[in-house]
């Protein structure tokens, strides 16, 4: 710990969320932990004995967020590489890259993000001819929005040999599957260290600026390679400010001798990503019945009932947090009848003691819903997902139909069931955007499964630190880590999900600390300053 470490602040003249005191208006940290939460008379105490008084002038001060999934280095790719998030039609799209390839010319591969060819009015995503003739013929790679498919460039096929020969390799669409990945990895290994320690830097920063104090990076060998993500890890605990990172490698164990190489490369667990499927998007995700816009196809299943029962056993005895990627409703079956047999094998309580992850877990049903608390399973989830694909009109609906897709994402049934929930982002699937995920989840595109912003905040923070296994932190109470953010905001409210109940409520009489209005129209917060176990990560400038 650094001399600044321990030196004492007190943060006094403000809003402090904490379930110590649902008044507090001040908070002393002292030795990168909160030392004391209160009122605006007793911090008087402490003044004489600070290091250092910051006069919150009205701010709030709240739990640094935890996104529970992210793809450090390909949000940073995005932030600085070529972004199609907003391009309205594929002839823009084809502009884009087109003028990206202009001026990118020392790049030895085009790097691209977040085409969705739902959007476009023509329906369809660039052809490979289109292509190579707005990048002069140059490698390129562009995955799409949900990064389970991909449209590349002939220069890069031609760097992947037999790749026509793999399953999911398409001469006219998309490539899915091994084709995809080895694609994606011929890709990645043209990335200079430079390049790839630029984009981290770029998206840790990122995430610091909007309150973010933990990221979860959830790598593995079909989403990216060993040494990106152990100089990730290196670069995160190298002194730089900037938030946390837990990393989980997505690597079947089948023994002692996995589990301790999956150690040996810093991760948490053998968990994130191991894909059971692929994505609802580019058709890929495994379902127990065709999708509505494609007659006959199911998806895609990459394991099944074995191989998920044989990964949690051994990575359960071995003391390793075993997950797993899974959205269709055939794939999360797969994983409940997997870990339900490993629970068989090692018994019932050390499979809920080890904290397994399932993430997405999109399509759920009662039955599965009830399995997941009945396993001990953590969801970890991605609100956002609703907000961008659900409804009526959404890409869920188009896929699905309007009758399944409002079955999707049920997080109040999970909290009913007593599920815990872990809130992430995937990005850069969708944006680092902590509050709008919040917002996302109060405000569910279907009713019966919003929950209130209290809860959805406490997954955004708590749950993120509690599905690592730690139930110490993530809320500002004494003893607990330093992380928190400083917000401006407008009035605090407590906000209900429920039509049917007061939705916003200002009485302090309450006892419930209250958060920002997050209301479909209100602004969200603005990040003033991030702090993790007790060092400044983030100022805004100008502030």
């Amino acid at each position: 710990m650094t001399e600044r470490e321990h030196r004492t602040v007190l943060l006094r003249g403000g809003d402090v969320h904490s379930p110590a005191d649902p008044f507090a208006t001040a908070m002393v940290v002292e030795r990168g932990h909160v030392a004391w939460v209160g009122s605006e008379g007793a911090a008087d105490a402490f003044a004489s004995g600070a290091d250092e008084v910051i006069d919150l002038e009205g701010a709030l001060v709240t739990p640094a967020f935890t996104d529970a999934h992210v793809h450090t280095t390909a949000t940073g790719l995005a932030l600085t590489g070529l972004d199609l998030s907003a391009a309205a039609t594929l002839g823009e799209a084809l502009a884009l890259v087109r003028r990206f390839a202009a001026t990118r010319t020392a790049d030895r591969v085009l790097l691209g993000h977040g085409w969705d060819a739902a959007r476009w009015p023509e329906g369809r995503p660039p052809t490979r001819a289109e292509l190579d003739e707005a990048t002069g013929g140059r490698p390129l790679y562009l995955p799409r929005v949900d990064v389970h498919s991909a449209v590349a460039t002939s220069a890069l096929l031609d760097l992947v040999p037999g790749v026509t020969d793999l399953p999911g390799y398409r001469a006219d669409g998309p490539l899915t599957g091994a084709a995809h990945h080895a694609v994606r990895a011929a890709a990645h290994a043209s990335i200079t260290p430079a390049q790839r320690t630029e984009a981290q830097r770029a998206a840790l920063g990122r995430a610091a600026s909007l309150g973010i104090g933990t990221v979860h990076e959830c790598a593995g060998p079909d989403i990216s390679d060993e040494a990106d993500f152990t100089a990730l890890l290196a670069l995160a605990a190298g002194g730089e400010p900037g938030p946390r990172v837990v990393g989980y490698w997505a690597e079947p164990v089948a023994g002692e001798e996995d589990a301790r190489r999956i150690r040996e490369l810093g991760a948490l667990g053998a968990a994130g990503d191991l894909f059971v499927d692929g994505s609802l998007g580019s058709h890929t995700a495994c379902l127990h019945e065709p999708y509505a816009d494609a007659p006959g196809a199911t998806g895609t299943a990459h394991l099944d009932t074995a191989a998920v029962a044989a990964h949690v056993t051994a990575c359960t005895r071995a003391g390793l947090q075993a997950g797993f990627h899974a959205i269709g409703d055939a794939a999360v079956s797969t994983v409940v009848d997997g870990v339900r047999a490993a629970a068989e094998t090692v018994g019932l309580h050390r499979i809920r003691a080890a904290r397994h992850r399932v993430e997405h877990a999109e399509m759920l049903t009662p039955e599965t819903v009830a399995a997941f608390a009945e396993l001990g399973l953590t969801a970890s989830v991605q609100p956002a997902f609703d907000a961008a694909w659900g409804g009526d009109d959404g890409m869920y609906a188009r896929r699905l139909g309007a009758d399944r897709a409002r079955t999707l994402n049920p997080y109040a049934a999970l909290l009913r069931a007593g599920v815990p929930l872990a809130f992430g982002s995937d990005s850069p699937v969708t944006p680092l955007d902590p509050w709008g995920t919040v917002r996302a989840a109060a405000f569910h595109r279907t009713p019966e499964h919003r929950v209130s912003v209290r809860a959805a905040f406490t997954a955004h923070t708590r749950g993120g630190w509690r599905a690592t296994g730690r139930d110490d932190a993530g809320v500002l109470v004494p003893g607990a880590p330093a992380d928190f953010a400083v917000w401006r905001t407008g009035d605090l409210v407590v906000q209900a999900p429920d039509d049917r109940v007061a939705r916003w409520s200002t009485d302090p009489r309450s006892g419930t600390p209250g958060l920002p209005d997050l209301g479909p129209d209100a602004p969200l917060p603005v990040c003033l300053r991030t702090v993790v176990g007790g060092r400044t990560v983030y100022v805004r400038p100008n502030e």
